[in-house]
This record gives structure tokens, C-alpha cells and sequence, in this order.
């Protein structure tokens, strides 16, 4: 079967019923809400892995690795299949306290600080959050080149800042909450990667364990948006052994008017999307039309396309694993509304658990 990569391939079926529709999204809220209000900037995953950890069914026997991986096992044999979602967020560092005790900040991930600007900070410490500004350029002409984003949590010196407990290395965020909108749309910042992680958890508290007819490795994992550290960690630990990952992210070439019109879009509530080609791997073909196959049996709605960005399970494809990621539509990704569809969050996760269970 001869696929183009680049046209969208919408793979509509009518969905297998196991519970009514309602009590399985909202199951998927109850679950995506708690994860979306924890915080967890890249190197400060540690309250979102707890939360996970919280949230699992309770035969599952988790371990965490050096990077901060979080690790279930299921099944035994061959082949080894990895499902791998990251648990951080995008956010900032302190690298300084300034005199005037504002602090000074570097971004973890990447995304237009403009969107900060004059926004509720806050600076996460031992004792707890800290509330702040993002402070707003000085001048309401676009054109000039605004300062580096830094944050005023109120006082006016760098010693009445340090008395507050903050000290570099904190993490800073925007304050966030999961917003529920009409019909089964969903807001609040972010859902990338919450809705993976989510999905994962869903799929295990669902799983058929008697029909996973070899290993699967189910991993949330560390620092994604600084560069894929836990995910190559998890891929140095596993080596040659996995025969697929399916690195679970954001499709974010989503029905949102941001997005260039050379890539293929993935509407909102139209299920779950495979990641044919993004920006750091190519599933190849063969495997698209296996998944496809795979949901297709299932009754799981999934749409194909190629998307911007990149995905954990490129750091496995140095060992010969193939990486056949998945993911679900977003719009306007690493900003602080990203709007999700909880019927696509659900469709994620019987795709997960149909991957898990029969492929």
C-alpha cells in the first residue's frame, strides 16, 4: 500500500464501546487535570513523576532510573516494546538575582517568552511557590527589541528576594489550571506532554494484561524539552533490545490558524494521530500501515500525518529501534492556552492499549 506522507490520512471508525462515552471522558479529565496542575519544569520533574506514581492501578510495580525515568513492566518475551512519554514542561531557571532583587532567568524549552510578558509568575522554592511577575518590556512599540524576561516577586533588594527563599536553580512557571470548555474541549498550559502521560495511565488502568502476549515497557520520562536526556538515558539502559518505541507527543499541526499549510492537519476531535514524519524521525511506511491496521481492529479513530517537532523515541533509533510515535491534535502548542479535545485524549489511550495488547 502506497502512502504520501505528506497528505492527511483520516482513519474514521466508529469507536469499540467498553464504557459509555461520558464516564470514559470523564475519567480522562479526572486523570489529565491532576497531572496539567502539578508542576514540573525539565530537571524538577520529580512532583508530575509522583503524581503518576499516585495515579497508577494498583498492580503496577514502578522503579525510577538515574535520569528520573519513571519505569513499569508488563508482560514477559519477545518482541521488547518501549511507550515513552515525557513528564516536564516548558518553563524558566533563575540564573541570577539582580540587585534591584528581580530575578534574572533562562528558558527550559523553547517557546516565545513574549507570551510571559505581564503575566502571574511563579518562582517553585523548598518552602513552596512564590508568586511574581513576568515583567513587560517598556515600550509599546513592537519594533525595538525587548530586554531578557525576568521576574518581580515584589521586593527591592537582592537580599529581601533571598529572605523569600528563592536562590538560582529554582524553577519559575506561569500559574496554570485545567479548564474545561464546551462540548469536551478542554484548556490550560501544559498538555504537552500531560495528555501522554495521561494516556499512558489510562492505558495500564484499562490493560488486558492476560492479552499482552510479550514485554511492554511503559516509561515517563525526564528533560524532553532540553533535549531528550531521559529519553536517551532509558535507550542507553535498553540498547538494541527494543524491537519498536512509540514515543507518545503532540501532533501539534493541529485546525488552528497558526499553523503553515505544508503540513497536514490534524482536526481536533477526529481521534488520536499518528506521527508519520516529524522533525526528528520517519516511521516507515510499513509500520504506519500496521498501526493503522491495529486501530482499524480496535474500532480506535486515528488520523496519519507529518508535524512539526520532535519525539523521545528518535534517541532509541541509534540502536536500530524503530520509532512509530503517536500523538493527538493541539492547538496552539507551548503557549499558555493549549486547547485540547478529551475525546482525542481517549482515543490516545485505547490506541496505547491496543498497541500494547495486540501489536
Amino acid at each position: 500500500m502506497k502512502r504520501t506522507l505528506a497528505a492527511l490520512v483520516l482513519l474514521s471508525v466508529s469507536p469499540t464501546v467498553r464504557v459509555s462515552a461520558q464516564d470514559r471522558i470523564a475519567e480522562t479529565q479526572t486523570v489529565l487535570s491532576q497531572l496539567v496542575e502539578t508542576y514540573g519544569v525539565s530537571e524538577a520533574e520529580g512532583p508530575v513523576r509522583e503524581a503518576v506514581k499516585r495515579l497508577l492501578p494498583p498492580w503496577a510495580k514502578s522503579e525510577t532510573d538515574s535520569a528520573g525515568n519513571l519505569w513499569v513492566r508488563v508482560g514477559q518475551g519477545d518482541p521488547v516494546v518501549v511507550v515513552i512519554a515525557h513528564l516536564d514542561e516548558i518553563g524558566f531557571r533563575v540564573t541570577a538575582i539582580r540587585d534591584d532583587g528581580a530575578l534574572e532567568l533562562q528558558p527550559r524549552g523553547g517557546f516565545f517568552a513574549s507570551l510571559y510578558e505581564a503575566k502571574p509568575a511563579l518562582v517553585h522554592t523548598e518552602r513552596g511557590p512564590v508568586p511574581g511577575v513576568f515583567v513587560p518590556r517598556d515600550t509599546g512599540f513592537s519594533r525595538h527589541t525587548p530586554p531578557p524576561l525576568r521576574v518581580d516577586v515584589g521586593t527591592t533588594s537582592r537580599q529581601a528576594t533571598e529572605a523569600l527563599g528563592i536562590k538560582p536553580g529554582h524553577t519559575v512557571t506561569m500559574p496554570k489550571r485545567f479548564v474545561r470548555l464546551a462540548g469536551t474541549r478542554a484548556t490550560g498550559r501544559s498538555f504537552d506532554d500531560r495528555v501522554g502521560d495521561a494516556a499512558l495511565l489510562l492505558a495500564l488502568r484499562h490493560l488486558d494484561r492476560a492479552a499482552v502476549k510479550h514485554q511492554v515497557i511503559f516509561i515517563w520520562s525526564t528533560r524532553e524539552e532540553i533535549g531528550l536526556e531521559g529519553a536517551q538515558g532509558a535507550a542507553a539502559i535498553l540498547g538494541t533490545t527494543p524491537r519498536r518505541v512509540h514515543a507518545v507527543d503532540t501532533f501539534v499541526s493541529a485546525d488552528s490558524p497558526l499553523e503553515l499549510a505544508n503540513f497536514a492537519v490534524a482536526p481536533l476531535g477526529q481521534g488520536a494521530a499518528a506521527r508519520a514524519l516529524d522533525q526528528s524521525s520517519i516511521t516507515p511506511p510499513a509500520y504506519v500501515d500496521s498501526l493503522a491496521a491495529v486501530a482499524k481492529a480496535r474500532g480506535v479513530k486515528l488520523q496519519v500525518g507529518t508535524t512539526m517537532g520532535g519525539n523521545d523515541g528518535s534517541a532509541f533509533t541509534r540502536y536500530g529501534v524503530v520509532d512509530v510515535a503517536l500523538g493527538w491534535p493541539l492547538r496552539y502548542a507551548h503557549s499558555p492556552a493549549e486547547l485540547v479535545d478529551l475525546g482525542d485524549v481517549a482515543s490516545l489511550a485505547d490506541l496505547v492499549q491496543a498497541v500494547a495488547e495486540s501489536w
